[in-house]
């Protein structure tokens, strides 16, 4: 994991603001790996690590999924190839709040070697693996114990699709384990510290739109910062860090910690990821991020609970229920 900005943030605890925590970001070899210094040195503090080639599965490209869930159906996610030039604040849909269709992984595929998966932006999100051959996998199911995460709050979830597309800047409430399973990811990352820095979306917006609009999403761009709308990102990209995820690399990304991740180059680029509950508890009790998201759920139970009635009157119900569950 490297810093971006090396002239105006260091890895000396000297040079830190006195209310920014002293970050020792790291990238571990398993040689290297102890679990007693994870738990000291990032889990009990919360602090972002890498586990270089943490897992030895086999690539998961098109051809390997094809032969372990082709048949398998999920929700594909179906973005658009303009939405990443708009303006966020425009934006009326987030995350699992996109408009998504039901296919098999046969048809996705398919979708990614014509290109329009590419050109359209459609991407296989947050598809879960519980029902799957692969969930079984060994190298995944020994993450827990690696990384003292005993309770998982979900199952592994498929991340896949083109090169190119990008999941927004947003920060999650559990723990989270990020699998690269082929091609790379980029991930850029901030502290919980820079949240009003990095402008989230409001919780008002929750009343109106539900959880199809996410208050714990940020309205900037990383990379094409806008400091005349957010001039508090200047003091953020101060505490940029990012990092690249090849095959077989496991992030620790502890909650609250902003990420934006962007699948690089021209093919299929896939990972898998896991959230666990936060331990120690004080970490996710003493941060205002959580508490937010907290609220927006209660603010979004009124719209919700009406997209839930209309799903039950729907002809294909089983279907439109999973969407509404699915924003959960």
């Amino acid at each position: 994991m490297t810093q971006t900005n090396p002239e105006t943030v260091t890895n000396s605890p000297e040079t830190q603001d006195a209310t920014i925590p002293f970050l020792p970001v790291k990238e571990l070899s398993p040689e290297q790996w102890s679990t007693q210094d994870f738990i000291q040195e990032h889990q009990i503090p919360g602090i972002p690590v890498v586990l270089r080639q943490g897992v030895s599965e086999p690539e998961w490209n098109l051809e390997y999924l094809e032969s372990k869930i082709g048949s398998e159906k999920f929700l594909c996610r179906f973005y658009g190839q303009e939405r990443q030039t708009l303006d966020k604040r425009q934006w009326q849909t987030i995350g699992s709040g996109i408009a998504a269709k039901c296919l098999s992984f046969f048809e996705y595929a398919n979708l990614v070697r014509s290109g329009k998966a590419h050109r359209e932006d459609i991407y296989l999100a947050k598809c879960p693996l519980a029902t799957t051959p692969l969930a079984n996998s060994p190298s995944l199911q020994a993450l827990g114990p690696q990384f003292n995460l005993h309770k998982g709050i979900t199952d592994f979830n498929l991340w896949a699709g083109a090169g190119g597309h990008t999941e927004s800047l947003h920060y999650d409430t559990f723990d989270g384990t990020l699998i690269q399973l082929a091609g790379q990811k980029r991930v850029v990352l901030f502290p919980p510290s820079q949240l009003s820095n990095l402008y989230p979306f409001p919780l008002i917006g929750h009343l109106h739109h539900g959880l199809k609009l996410r208050s714990w999403f940020s309205q900037v761009y990383p990379d094409k910062p806008d400091f005349g709308a957010f001039p508090g990102l200047e003091e953020a990209l101060k505490h940029r860090y990012e990092v690249i995820l090849n095959p077989g690399d496991v992030l620790y990304l502890p909650v609250g910690w902003w990420h934006e991740v962007s699948a690089l180059g021209e093919g299929f680029v896939c990972s898998a990821n896991r959230f666990w509950a936060v331990f120690p508890r004080r970490r996710v009790l003493s941060q205002w991020s959580s508490w937010r998201t907290y609220f927006a759920f209660l603010l979004s139970m009124p719209f919700m609970s009406l997209k839930f009635i209309q799903a039950l009157t729907k002809p294909n119900r089983k279907e439109e229920l999973e969407k509404v569950l699915r924003m959960f």
